[in-house]
């Protein structure tokens, strides 16, 4: 990484000189005449044999304040030119006091470079935490300082820095850098973070929604501790929704799921499209694959058969949860208008043995009829802690891009 750094020493030299210049009556010839000799050498790139003029000037025997000043400032710029960050940052510490604020913030910069391109990476650290705290607000120096927490192994501090970095940009109304972004996530990886983890994947998605991140997010959201196993076949129907869905062993069990909970019009859709992709009724697997589809086939032939009786049962019913599967299987079936009026009324009907799940499949089903505003609306609703509210925000990421 390379910053501006070096720049603001060798302009610190360059002054050096002229202050030198100034302040002619103060400094002995046996001290002024090496320094000019080293400036003129780090005009020419020449940075060791600048470290060995201020050396010179240094042997003149005992100096006074300004002398010490101007041999300090030089050794700075001569030092981190050669590379050796280490005796830069001695020199600094020496004159700091001497010089105005706006300079020490650029001499603390230039260290805090000097420190990461030699690997340093725990100084550089320091140097730019310190950058910061003296009042700097570079965009490069932060930058520097989340690359060496990261890379000296302070994955907690990097985090900070990059959930500071990735909020102000939000709240500026700009999408964050995707390699912060990136960056974040292996971070987080590193602690075992799972908060953090899917924090930083659902911002992915939401600025660069490509089909990996669906895919490593939805995968990462099964895995908190709450999240409940029942969720499974809402979570498939994300993933199927985003794109994101490539595995024959996923159409399959989303398909089974679909069956089992009374949508074989969505399991033939599940399996239409997995056919249609051709990850399905390919290989070893292919007789299966088409024994589940036969079995959908039948069994959307017996759901019509008893949808009339069934839908009577979900009228008289005490809760809404019967109204808002028979609106959603109608959803599923193509009649898109009439299911959601029945998961209107499943909604006001109420009475829920888990109502965030019923308002969860209620804005799925407004998202399925194309209603993304209100579907929208809805899933604001949905606080449950068991996993519902994840996916709600999730599909709420994806309502907002149809």
């Amino acid at each position: 990484m390379r910053t501006t750094p070096l720049k603001s020493l060798l302009g610190a030299a360059l002054l050096s000189l002229t202050l030198l210049a100034t302040a002619q009556d103060s400094v002995r010839p046996e001290v002024g005449k090496p320094l000019q000799q080293a400036g003129d050498l780090i005009r020419a790139q020449r940075y060791k044999e600048a470290l060995a003029k201020v050396r010179e000037a240094e042997g003149a025997g005992a100096r006074n304040a300004n002398e010490t000043f101007l041999i300090e400032r030089m050794r700075i710029a001569a030092a981190s030119g050669a590379g050796d960050a280490e005796t830069a940052a001695k020199s600094f510490e020496v004159i700091s006091g001497r010089v105005s604020a706006g300079e020490r913030l650029k001499m603390i910069e230039s260290l805090a470079g000097s420190f990461y391109r030699a690997g340093q990476y725990g100084k550089a650290q320091q140097w730019g935490q310190r950058y910061f705290k003296e009042g700097g607000t570079s965009g490069s120096i932060r930058t520097l300082l989340i690359q060496s927490q990261y890379l000296s192994g302070d994955f907690a501090g990097a985090s900070r820095e990059l959930r500071t970095e990735i909020e102000q940009a939000e709240r500026a109304g700009n999408a964050p850098a995707e390699d912060r972004l990136k960056l974040l996530v292996n971070a987080a990886l590193k602690q075992n973070d799972t908060n953090t983890y899917v924090w930083a994947l659902e911002r992915l998605v939401t600025h660069y929604p490509k089909k990996e991140y669906w895919v490593d997010l939805l995968a990462r959201l099964q895995r908190k501790p709450n999240f409940s196993d029942r969720l499974a076949l809402d979570t498939y129907r994300l993933s199927l929704a985003t794109g994101s869905m490539t595995q024959a062993s996923d159409f399959m069990e989303m398909a089974q799921l679909a069956v089992q909970a009374g949508f074989p019009a969505e399991a033939k859709q599940v399996l239409d499209k997995g056919f249609e992709t051709k990850v399905l009724g390919q290989g070893a697997e292919a007789e299966r694959h088409k024994r589940l589809k036969d079995l959908v086939a039948k069994r959307i032939e017996e759901e019509k058969a008893a949808r009339e009786a069934s839908l009577a049962e979900a009228q008289a019913a005490k809760d809404g949860t019967a109204l808002i599967n028979a609106g959603m299987n109608l959803v599923f079936n193509g009649d898109k208008q009439k299911g959601v009026q029945l998961m209107q009324q499943g909604i006001a009907k109420g009475n829920f043995k888990r109502a965030d799940d019923a308002k969860l499949h209620y804005a799925i089903g407004l998202l399925l009829a194309g209603d993304a505003g209100k579907a929208q609306q809805q899933l604001k609703t949905v606080a449950g802690n068991d996993g519902t509210a994840d996916l709600a925000r999730l599909w709420t990421l994806y309502a907002k891009r149809r």
